[in-house]
This record gives structure tokens, C-alpha cells and sequence, in this order.
């Protein structure tokens, strides 16, 4: 390895089993890859299998940015518009609901409405496309929709018993009520992404997400993400945490509780990939949508769209970066985008410098406490482009 990588290496070496037992690190600039390596281990207890480069990790929220570019093929072909409702794709979803009570993502305890704003109507008419990929749809963050869809999933999970968990999702998710009125804040939520998918399942006649975006993204990229593993890539996965409520220790299973109640198919999480895969699509990007989507639109999608005032700034489906604190670095450019993921994973983008970083972990396999990665992923970047 190249001594410009020496910092990078460091940083990545100690991360390895602290803050997760296996990872790996992608850079590309112009299109090419100028470093890649993976440290750690597959089987963490016995150390037999190490991490390779091309080792498969849940995604986690970066599958959200796989939606969206599904989603923005969909605009490119005139099948929908960013200001389009979400009613006129996903008419169960409409009629007036109220403000009211929600769900913590972590501690899954109950958010009362505040006592102001309680019982306040909504009209859902009124939520559009734009809103769910920024994130200012009103609609709560997290909601308990895989309590709704059945017993802890079986594996291999039967393709009927899937779509049955696809209805019953669908059928919560129209009924949630609000937090806030649409446009008026910012509130990062994963049940707005899952409505994404569902209305991408629809839109694209396909029927269910994962033929959606295998069809519309996928396959044309020629890339390797997808959802469900199976049974023989599971030994090629690495591994997250052990789940209570599906009583075993997930490998190659979604870690996220929603999705996998949905049967592992969402629009908000559920793609296992190789940072090869990743960057593929930091490079859609990057590259002004290289003939697969429109360069105005792939512009429009990287663009400020909404700034929240303690600094979060969002772009159509990405994360912009957002000082003081990024979750990429100071030293990428304040045009970069990205996305973060819970289990450990990331991609960023610096336009700037052609810049393409993926950073795989599985830092849940620990438990939920972020501080780490959190640490991480700034470090990684800055010695990323340190080393450049």
C-alpha cells in the first residue's frame, strides 16, 4: 500500500474490533479507485474468515439513495413529478388525519404530540414527492409498522408471505397520524422513504420494490446490491447484531425491525452491497447521471433544497453537508452529499475533487451505541483527503 494511505490506514486499523469487528474502505476520484481495503473479520468469535473487498454489508439508510435514484428514473420518464401528491399514486394514503402521538426510533417509547398542537388536522392531500425526499413531509420518523405485519420473519421467507407483509405495511402506513403540517420542518423519517418505495413498486408497474429497483437501477448499473441474501451469501456477509425480537444473531438479514417485518423488501432500508456497489452509485451522481438519469435532474437532486436552522441541509433523498458537525468531514468541499447508515455504513461525494468515499462497517454488531462511528467517519474523510 502506498505510504500517501499511511493515516488512512491507521485510522481504519484501529477501528478494527472497537468501534466494528470488520470493514471496508473505498476511494474513487475521476472514476477510477485509487485505494481499497477491508480489515477484520466475518466470524468475529473465531477469526477464520477476514473481511475482502468485495464482502457484502447491510446497508442500512444508504439504501434510501437507491429509492431515490429509482424514484428520479421515474420523473425522467414523465411516470410522476417531484410536486406530484402522493395521493395520486398512493390514493389509500389520503384523507385528513390528525397530529398525534409517535414513536422513538431507539427507545420505541411513545412521543406525545405537544399539547398544542394535538389533534390538529392535516390534509394528506397535501404531502408531495419532494416532501418525502427532504424530509419535510410532517409524517412521523419512526413508527412500529413490522408489529403490524406479523411474527418475527422465517428464512428462506416465502415469496407469499412477503407480499403479505407488504400489505399489511402498506395498510399502517396510511393510517399514522402526523407530527407536524407538510413543508413547515424537517423531521427525518423513515416512514416517509417507505411510502417512496411503495409508490415506486406502483409507479413502475413492476409490483413489489426489489423488482423495482433491479429493473430500474440495478441492472442497468450492473451492480451487485440487492435485498434477501441467500442462504450461500450469507457466509460472505458480515454480520450485525444479535436481535431480541428475532432471537438470533443477523447475517445477512436486515438489522432494521421495519424493514424486515416488511420481509426484508423497504424503501428506507434492506439492500445488502460491496462498496464497489456503493460507489457505483456516488458515481451516478457525481458524473451528471451518465445517461441513466438526466443531468438538470441529477443537479436538481444534489441541490439545497431545504436548511433546517441548526444548520441540516438536504438535498432531493441526500444528506448535504451540514456544519458545524458533518457526518463526512470539513476538509470535503460544502457542495459534498452523502448518506449515513445505522448499522455502520456511508457515501460521500466531493464534487469538487471527483471524490467518491464508501466506508462499510457493521458497528452494531457491538449494540447501538453510534460514538463510535460517529468519530469514525470524519476521521476516515479528513485522512482521505489528507492522503490526496
Amino acid at each position: 500500500m502506498s505510504g500517501a494511505w499511511t493515516e488512512l490506514e491507521k485510522v481504519l486499523k484501529e477501528a478494527v474490533p472497537e468501534v466494528a469487528p470488520g470493514l471496508v474502505c473505498r476511494v474513487e476520484q475521476a472514476g477510477a479507485c485509487i485505494y481499497e481495503n477491508a480489515f477484520g473479520w466475518l466470524d468475529p468469535e473465531d477469526c477464520t474468515r477476514p473481511v475482502e473487498k468485495d464482502s457484502l454489508f447491510d446497508l442500512a439508510s444508504v439504501t434510501k439513495l437507491f429509492t431515490t435514484a429509482a424514484f428520479l428514473r421515474l420523473v425522467d420518464g414523465g411516470y410522476v413529478g417531484l410536486d406530484q401528491p402522493l395521493t395520486h399514486v398512493l390514493p389509500e394514503f389520503g384523507g385528513v388525519r390528525l397530529i398525534g402521538d409517535a414513536e422513538d426510533p431507539l427507545a420505541k417509547t411513545p412521543l406525545p404530540a405537544p399539547p398544542q398542537r394535538a389533534g390538529e388536522a392535516v390534509a394528506a392531500r397535501r404531502v408531495t414527492f419532494r416532501h418525502l425526499l427532504t424530509h419535510t413531509s410532517g409524517l412521523p420518523a419512526w413508527r412500529s409498522v413490522y408489529a403490524q405485519c406479523g411474527p418475527p420473519p422465517r428464512l428462506p421467507l416465502p415469496n407469499d408471505e412477503l407480499d403479505e407483509r407488504q400489505r399489511h405495511a402498506l395498510a399502517a402506513l396510511t393510517t399514522y397520524p402526523f407530527v407536524a403540517q407538510p413543508g413547515e420542518s424537517y423531521l427525518y423519517s423513515d416512514i416517509g422513504l417507505m411510502l417512496l418505495g411503495f409508490a415506486v413498486a406502483r409507479l413502475s408497474e413492476q409490483g413489489r420494490l426489489d423488482r423495482a429497483l433491479r429493473a430500474l437501477v440495478t441492472e442497468p448499473l450492473g451492480m451487485g446490491a440487492h435485498f434477501g441474501p441467500t442462504a450461500e451469501e450469507r457466509a460472505y456477509i458480515a454480520p450485525t447484531e444479535r436481535c431480541a425480537w428475532r432471537n438470533r444473531r443477523l447475517t445477512g438479514e436486515v438489522h432494521d425491525e421495519n424493514a424486515a417485518g416488511l420481509g426484508g423488501v423497504a424503501g428506507h432500508a434492506g439492500l445488502f452491497a460491496s462498496a464497489a456497489d456503493v460507489c457505483q452509485l456516488g458515481r451516478l451522481f457525481l458524473n451528471g447521471g451518465e445517461g441513466l438519469l438526466s443531468p438538470a435532474l441529477v443537479a436538481e437532486s444534489v441541490r439545497e433544497q431545504y436548511a433546517s436552522p441548526d444548520g441540516i441541509r438536504r438535498g432531493l433523498g441526500w444528506q448535504l453537508r451540514s456544519d458545524p458537525n458533518p457526518t463526512c468531514s470539513t476538509a470535503f468541499s460544502p457542495a459534498s452529499f452523502g448518506h449515513t447508515g445505522f448499522t455502520g455504513t456511508s457515501l460521500w461525494c466531493d464534487p469538487a475533487r471527483e471524490l467518491c468515499v464508501a466506508l462499510l462497517t457493521n458497528r452494531v454488531y457491538h449494540g447501538r451505541d453510534a460514538a463510535g462511528i460517529v468519530a469514525l467517519r470524519p476521521r476516515v474523510h479528513s485522512a482521505v483527503v489528507a492522503s490526496l
